[in-house]
C-alpha cells in the first residue's frame, strides 16, 4: 500500500468519525468552549489578578450591556493610563510591579524593580546565535523556542518557590523584546540579504524605548509612549482568555515556567487569539481599496452586510476587530488607544485613515444589528485599532503578535504564580462526555480495506 493512499485513507476514516452533532452539546448540557448559553463565560477559577466586565446579571440571570472596565489588581485601567497618559512617563514597567506584587510601587521600589529589568534584557550569545540559525521561520515559533531554551541557562529552572518564580517572571518579560526584535531582524535580512543589525539594549532606555531602538533604532518620543501605552493595555485580560488559561492549566500541573510560557504563546498564535490584529490589518486595507468614498455611509453599510452574510471580503461571516466575549457596549482598552491614536495620525499625516476606521467602527455596529437582530451588542474590539497604531509606528505585520506577548508575559506570569500558590492546589482537569457507540472488537484476519 502507497503512502499517499494510506494517508487518503486514515482521512477518508476519521472525517467520518471526528464530527460531532451539535444537538448532542444540548442535550447533555455540555458548555461548547466553556461557554453559557447566553454567550457568557463558564466560571472555572478564582483571581485577584485581573478582572475583566462587560455585562451585569440580574437575579433570574439576565445579561444587560454596559460600557466595558478593565480591572489590574483591582485598579482601574482608565486610571492607570490617565494617570501615565498626563505625567507622559512610561508606565508599563509600573503595571509588571503591580500586577507581579499587587501593589503599586513607590518611585524608589519602582527604580530598582527598572534596574532589575535592565540587568536581565541581555540575551545569551548562543540564544542569539540559535535566533540567527532560524532565519524566515515564524516570529512565534522563534518566541517558544527561545523561552525554552531559556530553561537550558536557568540554574534552577524547576524551582517553583516565590521567589524563583519572580526572578523568572522578571527575567522573561526583560528577554522578550530582544528576543522578538533579533527574530524579526533576522526575517527582514532573509528577505533582503543586505544587512543584519542586532543591536543592544541600552539601560536608561524603557522597555518600550529599547523595543524600537532594538528594531529600527530611530523612533520619536510619541512613537514610544504609544507602545509603552499598547503593552499596558495588553498586559493582563483576566484567567480566563485563551493563553492565560492555558498558562495556568499547564502551571496547575507543577510543570517548569518555560514549558508552561512556551504553550501560552502557542495559544496566542492562533488568529481567533492573538492573531486577530494582523487579521484586522489585512481587512482594513482591502476596505481601503473598494470603498471608493470613505465618507458615504450608505457604501459602507453595502459592503460590510455583504461582508456579515458571507458574500465578500474572504467570505467568514465576520467583521474583524468587532465583538468580544465579554465586553458589549464598549472595549475601555479601544476607548483609550483611540484618544491617543489621533495624536499619532496627525503626526503621520494619517488622519483620513483614522477617520475612516472610526466609521467602520460605527457602521459596523449597525449593520451587525440589521443583519444578527438585538439580542447580542458587539462593540469595537482593542484590535481594531491596535493593527492601525502598529502600521503608524512602522512596525511590521510579522511582529504584531509577538509583540501582544511581549506585553503579556507579565500577565502569564502572574497568573502562574497565583495558580501555584492557591492553599489547596488541584490540577485542572475538566471531564468530557463520550457520545461514540461501544464497538465490538473485529480480528486482523477478518478486517476489510
Amino acid at each position: 500500500m502507497r503512502k499517499e493512499y494510506l494517508l487518503y485513507k486514515l482521512y477518508d476514516h476519521s472525517s467520518k468519525r471526528i464530527k460531532i452533532d451539535s444537538e448532542l452539546f444540548q442535550k447533555y448540557n455540555v458548555k461548547k468552549g466553556l461557554r453559557n448559553e447566553d454567550g457568557t463565560g463558564v466560571l472555572v477559577g478564582l483571581t485577584n489578578v485581573g478582572d475583566v466586565v462587560g455585562y451585569e446579571k440580574d437575579a433570574e440571570g439576565n445579561v444587560f450591556p454596559i460600557d466595558g472596565k478593565l480591572y489590574y489588581r483591582g485598579y482601574d485601567l482608565n486610571d492607570i493610563a490617565k494617570d501615565i497618559l498626563e505625567s507622559k512617563r512610561f508606565g508599563y514597567e509600573e503595571v509588571c510591579y503591580l500586577l507581579l506584587s499587587g501593589k503599586l510601587p513607590d518611585e524608589e521600589r519602582l527604580l530598582y524593580f527598572k534596574e532589575l529589568i535592565s540587568e536581565n534584557m541581555y540575551l545569551d550569545k548562543k540564544t542569539i546565535m540559535n535566533i540567527i540559525d532560524l532565519e524566515g521561520q515564524n516570529i512565534m515559533n522563534i518566541l517558544s523556542r527561545s523561552v525554552l531554551e531559556m530553561y537550558i541557562h536557568d540554574p534552577n529552572p524547576e524551582d517553583l518557590s516565590l521567589e524563583n518564580l519572580m526572578l523568572q517572571s522578571i527575567q522573561l518579560i526583560a528577554r522578550f523584546p530582544a528576543i522578538i526584535a533579533y527574530a524579526y531582524n533576522m526575517y527582514k535580512y532573509s528577505v533582503n540579504q543586505k544587512y543584519l543589525n542586532i543591536t543592544l539594549p541600552k539601560t536608561k532606555y524603557s522597555i518600550a524605548e529599547n523595543f524600537l531602538y532594538m528594531l529600527k533604532q530611530e523612533f520619536t518620543p510619541l512613537e514610544a509612549r504609544m507602545l509603552d501605552l499598547l503593552l499596558i493595555l495588553h498586559a493582563e485580560h483576566g484567567g480566563g482568555n485563551n493563553s492565560t488559561f492555558t498558562v495556568r492549566v499547564t502551571s496547575s500541573t507543577r510543570t517548569d515556567t518555560y514549558s508552561s510560557i512556551s504553550a501560552g504563546i502557542g495559544s496566542l498564535k492562533g488568529d481567533l487569539h492573538g492573531g486577530a490584529n494582523a487579521k484586522v490589518s489585512d481587512m482594513f486595507s482591502h476596505l481601503k481599496e473598494v470603498i471608493d468614498d470613505w465618507d458615504n455611509i450608505n457604501e459602507i453599510d453595502d459592503y460590510l452586510i455583504k461582508m456579515l452574510n458571507k458574500e465578500a471580503y474572504d467570505k467568514s461571516g465576520l467583521i474583524y476587530g468587532m465583538g468580544h466575549a465579554v465586553y458589549t457596549l464598549s472595549d475601555p482598552r479601544a476607548v483609550i488607544l483611540k484618544d491617543l491614536a489621533r495624536q499619532l495620525a496627525k503626526e503621520k499625516k494619517k488622519e483620513c485613515e483614522l477617520d475612516f476606521l472610526e466609521l467602520i467602527e460605527q457602521r459596523a455596529v449597525e449593520c451587525f444589528i440589521k443583519v444578527k437582530g438585538d439580542k447580542k451588542r458587539v462593540c469595537a474590539n482593542v484590535d481594531l485599532y491596535s493593527g492601525f497604531i502598529y502600521d503608524m509606528l512602522g512596525i511590521p505585520k510579522e511582529i504584531y503578535t509577538p509583540l501582544f506577548a511581549m506585553s503579556r508575559i507579565v500577565g502569564w506570569c502572574a497568573h502562574r504564580i497565583e495558580e501555584l500558590n492557591f492553599d489547596d492546589r488541584r490540577i485542572i482537569r475538566p471531564a468530557y462526555k463520550n457520545v461514540s457507540e461501544p464497538q465490538e472488537f473485529i480480528k486482523m484476519a477478518d478486517r476489510g480495506q
